[in-house]
């Protein structure tokens, strides 16, 4: 598999599988409305294009077939992270890493967060961090296979009316 920059002519459909990504996430209690955000998440991925911030994992040559072979196995969206405060170490951010469900457990989500990371490392980044849903198993222990450990905890509490 080839990892590479996304095109403009993929917004649309990485939009759909950001859709798809937040949909998915709300069964680990993420408030992301999905469809709600289709336009907002649109522009964001096209900056992200432009800016060489998305990277999506194309099959090549004699990898297993999926549906659609046209159409890229999962995209990374990145950057470097910025801020009011300054801080003793440069880091990088993994904003949202999606794999199709026919392509997932064949190390594309592996090789698509080492291509960010080796991205985010030339551009500066002494660190990275991510997010992952508290209750999403599967993502949390992915990540700690590839050597994230928890660094800042979110707490939520519901306010009764």
């Amino acid at each position: 598999m080839n990892v590479e920059p996304a095109t403009l002519s993929e917004v649309d459909l990485l939009a759909d599988w950001w859709v798809e990504l937040a949909a998915e996430q709300r069964a680990y209690d993420s408030h992301l409305f999905s469809e709600a955000n289709r336009d907002l998440i649109r522009e964001v991925i096209g900056r992200g294009v432009v800016a060489g911030t998305v990277l999506v994992a194309r099959p090549e040559g004699d990898e297993p077939a999926t549906e659609d072979l046209e159409e890229p196995l999962g995209f990374v969206m990145f950057s470097m992270e910025t801020g009011r405060y300054r801080q003793d170490v440069a880091r990088g951010i993994v904003d949202n890493l999606y794999v199709r469900p026919e392509a997932r457990n064949r190390g594309v989500g592996s090789q698509l967060l080492e291509a960010a990371e080796g991205t985010l490392r030339e551009a500066g980044a002494e660190a990275v961090s991510l997010d992952a849903m508290a209750e999403n198993e599967g993502a949390r222990r992915f990540y700690r296979r590839h050597g994230y450990r928890p660094h800042r905890i979110e707490f939520e509490k519901r306010l009764e009316e």
